[in-house]
């Protein structure tokens, strides 16, 4: 009986390395804050990456699509029973995290006889002006940081994480449009490639900003729309 606390932090252990060791082939996904609202950018082939949670909640994810698909219906849920019980206005990120989604990933990570989530996530609320955006990085275990930069990249590696971060916080001015910003996006996914450390793009030479086929998804959670629902998909062509 001595053991058994033991064997429980052993099996979370064990369990970790396994979620690590299946979610390192991810590909990254992207949330940037910007003066016209807050972007997001994901390259998935054959899955989603970018939906859309409540008026001005969105989530970006990387990893299983089955896990992505159960914690996007599990965000949906809550925001709207939130919205429906309470105020429309009551539905901000930091309860909806705090109260229900990290809660159930702790939960599901903890449970070490089922199933964990094989997810990685960014969510993102906007906000009515750009210093009161929340963008926030949450762990297939339920842990959460919240983000006080403009850019925020979810990525299996958190040294690699860290790394293309830096790179776009320097790259990322507001006079850049909307295509330049995805350009510079897909310059930093295409030096992360799966499975390796983060190779910094040449600051003299020609950067791969094309985009990339199939799979790229672009969100906007769009601050100058007059209408509740903020969200709108972005046709990577139509960029200006």
């Amino acid at each position: 009986m001595t053991d058994e606390p033991y064997r429980w932090l052993e099996a979370v252990a064990n369990r970790r390395e396994y979620i690590r060791d299946q979610l390192k082939d991810a590909t990254p996904a992207f949330a940037v804050s910007r003066p016209e609202g807050v972007l997001l950018m994901g390259v998935g082939v054959g899955q989603s990456k970018v939906f859309e949670i409540y008026d001005r909640l969105a989530l970006a994810a990387l990893g299983h699509s089955v896990d992505i698909e159960r914690v996007r219906q599990t965000a949906i849920e809550a925001a709207h029973l939130e919205g429906f019980t309470r105020d429309p206005a009551d539905v901000t990120l930091r309860r909806l995290l705090n109260f229900s989604l990290c809660p159930a990933l702790k939960s599901s990570f903890e449970q070490v006889f089922a199933a964990p989530f094989l997810v990685e996530l960014l969510m993102v609320e906007l906000g009515s002006d750009r210093s009161s955006d929340v963008m926030a990085r949450v762990n297939y275990d339920g842990s959460v940081r919240y983000l006080t930069g403009q850019v925020a990249v979810a990525h299996p590696s958190s040294t690699t994480e860290s790394a293309a971060t830096e790179w776009l916080q320097g790259q990322l001015t507001d006079d850049l449009g909307l295509k330049d910003v995805v350009s510079r996006l897909i310059t930093a996914w295409r030096a992360m490639p799966p499975g390796k450390p983060f190779v910094t793009p040449p600051t003299d030479g020609p950067k791969d900003g094309s985009i990339p086929k199939p799979g790229l998804e672009l969100a906007l959670l769009d601050r100058r729309s007059s209408s509740r629902a903020r969200y709108r998909i972005l046709n990577p062509n139509d960029l200006a």
